[in-house]
């Protein structure tokens, strides 16, 4: 039993560490290309982001642990895409802003609770059913958004194509996040089918909660020692 929980967890590990969201910032060379690039550059950027953005695939990568059909899988991600889309383009357009370790601090949170639903947290800690999944990725996906509408808002985009480049942007995304989940959805629909599924299923979501709990402290302590 000890080797099946070891290999999962070496994994997960290797795949999701929180230690590479020191990847997920705003960077100088980012800001350059965007300064001389055109709209393909924001597309690149952004789909940069998302394959940097651990919080955010941390998230998905347990809703995906919930889901058992392709056809599921699609439909949540679908509805997580269009959330974020709402809230990156109308935010980003509107100049909506808030600080960015609040709005990181709340992802992170999203990272926890899906960790802890997928481990039958509700119906263990509060004997109640697990809110509709459906509305929570959608909600959570609005938030998401708001994140990486913030990021966004932090390069100097001007305002020659103002909405064309924040499109752009969003496209980047959207391949950046099909990209970094295609191994993602590789290797859980595969190992579905192993006998160590689910030891591998409970390690998981335990590094799920932890990560969560680990960027949330992260980022509260930036919030009050970056200002």
């Amino acid at each position: 039993m000890k080797r099946s929980l070891f290999k999962p967890s070496v994994v997960i590990v290797l795949l999701l560490c929180p230690l590479v969201l020191l990847a997920h910032g705003v960077s100088s060379s980012d800001q350059e290309m965007l300064s001389n690039g055109g709209l393909l550059t924001y597309i690149y950027v952004g789909a940069k982001h998302m394959v940097t953005g651990y919080d955010h695939l941390l998230f998905l990568a347990g809703v995906i642990f919930y889901l058992s059909g392709f056809k599921d899988i699609v439909k949540f991600i679908t509805v997580f895409t269009i959330g974020h889309s709402i809230t990156l383009i109308s935010a980003t357009y509107l100049g909506i802003k808030a600080d960015e370790h609040l709005v990181d601090a709340v992802i992170a949170l999203s990272v926890l609770y899906k960790g802890f639903e997928n481990l039958g947290g509700f119906e263990k800690w509060f004997k109640v059913k697990s809110p509709n999944l459906l509305l929570m990725v959608f909600i959570f996906g609005l938030i998401h958004g708001f994140g990486l509408s913030t990021r966004l808002q932090s390069f100097d985009i001007g305002t020659d194509q103002f909405l064309l480049k924040i499109i752009s942007f969003n496209v980047g995304v959207e391949v950046g996040q099909i990209l970094a989940l295609i191994p993602i959805v590789f290797i859980i629909t595969r190992w579905q089918k192993l006998k160590s599924y689910q030891a591998f299923y409970k390690a998981a979501n335990y590094y799920l909660v932890i990560a969560g709990i680990v960027l949330f402290i992260y980022q509260m302590y930036g919030y009050f020692h970056g200002h």
